[in-house]
């Protein structure tokens, strides 16, 4: 059986300090592919791979369309594009703004999940406001190993928080332990395919660039209605 080859990593403000420290510690022979969705200021837009790559063994490039996954690489999204998954490719999305960001980390992790998510680790790191919460949660439920940064240990809590928040993640750890438990989970035996929901593919479709469709919309918001409110019957 092969090992979890896919870590999915979210992270926002303080995250460049984060990632570097990252990418400094993963080994040359790491067996997966890094993904890697962050909420740039300017003056990192363009230069993020040259400083991941400079950082450590491992090369870092931003994603392009059908660019074919390959382990021990770090894909960035770039910007103004959702960085998304399909099948053993990378696919670049220009479907609406989540949080106020394209690329957002909640596409990139819904899309691991929708493809993926048994043979995934996903990752919250530092960051303001709440990205990447309920993708997480969406690929913890896909089948995907899931780490939260502590938010004790986080430049700004904001996204940890709004993490742990949203539901109970597999392992919550400080940045200076998650090389060796990402290398732990990495490590592990991909896990069982799960069902997908007709909504996961949708909310994926929605941010390749499909046309929102109103009545699946509001077939989505009906079925959360009634899951609220059986959830408090």
């Amino acid at each position: 059986m092969s090992n979890r080859d896919i870590l999915a990593i979210g992270t926002s403000a303080g995250g460049v300090d984060a990632l570097r420290f990252l990418a400094s510690e993963f080994p040359k022979d790491l067996p997966a592919s890094i993904l890697v969705v962050i909420h740039l200021s300017p003056q990192f837009q363009s230069s993020l791979d040259a400083i991941l790559t400079q950082a450590g063994p491992l090369p870092a490039r931003f994603a392009e369309d059908g660019m074919k996954l390959e382990r021990g690489q770090i894909y960035i999204g770039p910007p103004n594009s959702h960085m998304l998954t399909e099948g053993h490719e990378l696919r670049l999305g220009h479907g609406p703004r989540e949080n106020n960001s394209r690329p957002a980390i909640d596409p990139l992790f819904r899309s691991v999940g929708l493809c993926c998510g048994h043979r995934a680790v996903g990752a919250v790191l530092t960051g303001s406001l709440g990205d990447g919460a309920s993708g997480l949660h969406t690929l913890h439920k896909c089948g995907g190993l899931t780490v939260v940064q502590d938010p004790s240990d986080a430049a700004h809590s904001g996204m940890p928080d709004a993490a742990l928040m949203k539901f109970r993640p597999d392992h919550i750890a400080s940045l200076a332990k998650m090389p060796s438990l990402f290398q732990l989970l990495l490590s592990e035996p991909a896990g069982q395919p799960v069902e997908q929901s007709r909504e996961l593919k949708y909310e994926v479709d929605v941010a390749k660039g499909g046309a929102a469709n109103m009545n699946e919309m509001d077939r989505m918001g009906a079925d959360r209605c009634w899951l609220v409110r059986t959830a408090t019957e």
